[in-house]
């Protein structure tokens, strides 16, 4: 019975299949639409714009809407100054990421948060088109329709409990809609004070995560997850109307305009305190307003000498008398002589002592001869040293202008100050100040310095540990009693290593030579300058020619 069943059950499964098939095979045709009717095919340019959208959902937005500007130039731009960019947006995050994480890791008790890597790789964004809003306000309203695919490579490491976790953020996609307002102008550079950024949308993100080097993103279910998290937090904190404003200026303070000027005259400076280990020091003094953002002047640097006298004028641009002082602060100059103290970083710059002028205890054109103590700082519970600082000797006069009666030039960031006083009248003072480079790379080392070479003398600045893209800012003063027409100026990028026994304690990482006969015409250059013997190495130099007329 066995047998005879199954032979049946099989008999019966392959009839009722073939029926199956012939009754649905009747019934497609059978129940199919007779009213079908043929596409209508149209050129592109008599279709609208839905459409349009419909059928190319990539295509840009100001093709779609008219409201939106083509910017290719603007992507052209960008695209040029990517390399910058991405260095400059990085150092910006690290900064504001840093406080922000300082203070949520002990939440979690994680002992640190790092970057270990970070760039946004060699791909730009592209901007599909931008709209703009016209107002009665003192602002600029501007929309952006933002795309990037990019290969970034965000490292993060975390240490907790002894362990250390790596987490890489990669191929990153990103396509969002800010809103971008400038306001209020405001007639000093950059002519607005607060940027608030708002998105129309929320952003459609899209990006890689590895754990120690696992592909977390393949995780089912938590690709989704985290793609709805991200847009859900961000919409939150920045979906129209809530903003993200990043203040540039002070508004209130953007709109004042320059009242007077500060003439200082620094005399000279008594019984000032030994920095040095053999006992001496090498004092200049350093002279800001409070509340400007503009660099401070300086004084020649007076060698071995605790009774220096200068005779130097400055003046400085004054826009808040009742408020705004006058900070002098001296401090002992050190150039750095022998490997010793380059390996153990002695010979920095050091504060001697420093005091304040209110501005406001000035009367008005009347020159005030002062004798300043010099102080450890202005902190109001600075215990009270019994060793004096020294003193400083100074006079000071503030000039209020009258009435259209402001220069043209008081703002003028290109200005160069006068040389001191006593330089031969055909003759000046050369300042090389070494502001940073980048992309600096040695073959065993990069702790960069910068040893310049003029008329057979040698300066140096302070060593950087461990940094291809380090940051000096010191200044050098040459007197010379003509103009260096003809001249160089040897520039050359060093490293060397803190390591004892090293069989190459020091290399160069590249060197420019540079011709002094255009600061000579143009009085200031401020210019970045390729690395010979480097491959991608670039410094930055800024020179002033000052002439006492």
């Amino acid at each position: 019975m066995g047998i005879i069943s199954t032979i049946l059950g099989s008999i019966g499964f392959g009839f009722g299949t073939t029926v199956g098939i012939i009754i649905g095979y009747y019934l497609f045709f059978y129940f199919q639409s007779t009213d079908v009717q043929d596409p209508e095919i149209k050129p592109l340019v008599e279709l609208d714009s839905e459409t349009i959208a419909k059928m190319f959902p990539e295509i840009p937005l100001w093709v779609k809407n008219p409201d939106f500007d083509r910017i290719d130039w603007l992507n052209k731009l960008i695209g040029h100054m990517w390399p910058y960019l991405d260095k400059a947006i990085c150092k910006m995050a690290k900064s504001i990421a840093k406080p922000i994480i300082a203070e949520q890791i002990p939440n979690y008790k994680i002992d640190s948060v790092e970057f270990e890597m970070l760039t946004l790789g060699s791909l730009p964004p592209t901007f599909q088109g931008m709209k703009f809003y016209a107002t009665d306000d003192k602002e600029l309203i501007m929309e952006l329709s933002v795309k990037w695919a990019g290969n970034p490579n965000i490292i993060v490491a975390a240490k907790a409990f002894g362990l250390k976790a790596t987490v890489q953020v990669v191929d990153l996609q990103v396509y969002a809609t800010p809103r971008i307002t400038l306001k209020p102008l405001v007639p000093s550079f950059p002519c607005f004070a607060n940027i608030f950024v708002s998105l129309m949308d929320k952003p459609q993100v899209d990006f890689g995560l590895k754990l120690l080097g696992a592909d977390l993103m393949a995780i089912p279910g938590l690709y989704r997850f985290v793609q709805e998290l991200i847009k859900d937090q961000v919409a939150n904190m920045y979906l129209w109307p809530k903003t993200l404003n990043v203040q540039i200026m002070d508004p209130s303070k953007a709109m004042k305009k320059p009242v007077g000027l500060l003439n200082v005259k620094v005399i000279k400076a008594i019984k000032l305190k030994k920095k040095d280990l053999l006992g001496g020091s090498d004092p200049y003094v350093k002279l800001t307003l409070s509340g400007d953002k503009v660099p401070g002047k300086k004084t020649v640097v007076k060698h071995s000498n605790l009774n220096p006298e200068w005779n130097e004028e400055f003046d400085l641009v004054v826009k808040e008398p009742e408020s705004q002082e006058l900070q002098l602060i001296v401090y002992d100059w050190e150039q750095v002589t022998t490997i010793f103290c380059e390996i153990f970083q002695v010979g920095k710059h050091d504060k001697i002592g420093m005091n304040v002028i209110p501005i406001k205890d000035l009367t008005p054109e009347e020159p005030k001869l002062m004798t300043l103590e010099l102080l450890k700082s202005m902190e109001p519970n600075e215990p009270v040293s019994e060793k004096s600082r020294g003193q400083l000797v100074v006079e000071v006069e503030y000039k209020p202008f009258k009435e259209d009666d402001i220069p043209n030039n008081v703002d003028d960031p290109n200005a160069v100050e006068k040389a001191p006083e006593g330089t031969p009248s055909g003759g000046g003072l050369l300042v090389v100040i070494v502001h940073e480079a980048e992309d600096l790379e040695g073959k065993y080392h990069t702790n960069p310095s910068v040893r310049l070479l003029f008329k057979g003398e040698e300066r140096k600045t302070k060593r950087v540990k461990k940094n291809r893209e380090p940051r000096w800012d010191e200044d050098f003063q040459f007197p010379l009693d003509e103009p260096p027409i003809n001249d160089k100026l040897h520039v050359e990028v060093i490293s060397t290593s803190s390591r004892m026994g090293l069989i190459h304690p020091k290399e160069t990482l590249g060197y420019v030579v540079i011709n002094l006969g255009d600061v000579v015409s143009n009085r200031r250059i401020n210019d970045k300058y390729h690395l010979i013997d480097s491959k991608n190495g670039r410094i930055q130099i800024e020179l002033q020619w000052r002439t006492s007329s």
